[in-house]
């Protein structure tokens, strides 16, 4: 059975910084599902994520969210984001990366310190990122939470603290640098017609032209596209008249680190259809290594071919019809020929003839 882990994203990206990293958060899942390529992964980051890491990630951060590759918890959530990590990790029964000791949960969530639960991950130079499993640190905000939950009433409370229960705050204002996004006017019916932005959610194609790509490429085709953007776990691709995507985990084993690895964009790849989600209407692809049938030569080899036995068959015809009149007038030509000649000739024997009987007359008389 595959084991879930669940990524304490907000931690793993802060790791040996002082901002969150959307960079370092990509680098480091796809290290470990390279390593672990049967686990099931998800990620989670805190509310204010996405406020905190830099201008130039947010857009990034904005496409993972709405791909589901990136889950916050809701706004107000009680003990903000390591108990939401915490309750998805145990209603999974899965373990938790993250170098975090959640010491304040401890009297709640007691198989932290089962073997296996707690996995943590640090990047090394030169050798990449290197994952151990560890044991929770408790500390003094352990020892309080633990002595609460026997009820021992000369400890402090074992709850978690004041700071850890109260929602997450809400940002009075704007990041330093960050412009706030200008209202969208309703687009013209022109642009309404256009395919939709796989990042903006729900659909990724046009119905009609979604439905004639399935029709005529089945599950196992194999295609030719132009790589269009990035995507933070993969890359888009122009496929004519609708969109692909190609997932990171789909492009080698292991993964790559990121999809400008593997191809740039404007590179026409060579790919295969692994799925089609008709709720999205989205098309996930891999690379292949087989030539994609090329539909369109063939039908101009078949019309070739058309033409040319057209050819072939209208061409004999005409020099049908220049044979079938050359023979009448060669024919007639000859006829006409040997008659002019068969008269011109007796006349002249005849005339011929008839001189020596002059002569012979002559001497008589």
């Amino acid at each position: 059975m595959a084991r879930h882990v669940i990524v304490d994203g907000s931690n793993i990206a802060t790791e040996g910084r002082s901002k969150p990293s959307l960079k370092q958060l990509s680098e480091a899942v796809t290290s470990f599902m390279a390593e672990n390529p049967k686990d099931l992964i998800t990620v989670i980051v805190d509310a204010t994520f996405g406020h905190r890491i830099d201008k130039k990630e947010v857009a990034e951060f904005d496409e993972a969210v709405n791909n589901n590759e990136l889950v916050a918890p809701p706004a107000g959530t009680v003990g903000r984001g390591d108990a939401f990590v915490l309750n998805i990790a145990q209603k999974v029964k899965g373990s938790i990366l993250s170098n975090d000791s959640y010491q304040e949960f401890h009297a709640d969530y007691p198989w932290l310190f089962e073997d296996g639960r707690l996995i943590g991950g640090k990047p090394v130079p030169h050798v990449g990122w290197v994952f151990v499993n560890r044991t929770p640190v408790r500390g003094e905000k352990s020892r309080r939470a633990t002595s609460a939950a026997k009820g021992d009433a000369k400890k402090k409370s074992a709850k978690p603290s004041a700071a850890a229960m109260k929602p997450m705050p809400v940002p009075k204002a704007l990041p330093p640098g960050a412009v706030m996004p200008k209202k969208k006017e309703p687009a013209p019916a022109a642009k309404k017609q256009k395919a939709p932005d796989p990042g903006s959610g729900r659909t990724v194609n046009e119905i009609l032209p979604f439905l004639q790509f399935v029709e005529n490429h089945p599950i196992g085709a194999v295609v030719t596209g132009k790589v269009e953007s990035y995507s933070s776990h993969g890359a888009y691709v122009d496929l004519g008249s609708v969109r692909g995507y190609v997932p990171l985990r789909l492009m080698g084993d292991p993964p790559p680190r990121s999809a400008r690895e593997v191809m740039g964009l404007g590179q026409d790849v060579t790919l295969e259809v692994v799925s089609v989600v008709a709720s999205r209407r989205s098309i996930d692809l891999k690379p292949s290594t087989k030539k994609a049938p090329a539909a369109k030569k063939t039908t101009a080899k078949k019309t070739t071919a058309k033409k040319s036995v057209a050819k072939k068959a209208v061409a004999p015809k005409k020099p049908a019809v220049k044979k079938a009149v050359a023979p009448k007038n060669a024919a007639v030509k000859k006829a006409g020929a040997p008659k002019k000649a068969a008269v011109r000739k007796p006349a002249a024997k005849k005339v011929a003839a008839k001189k020596p009987a002059a002569k012979a007359v002559g001497t008589k008389k």
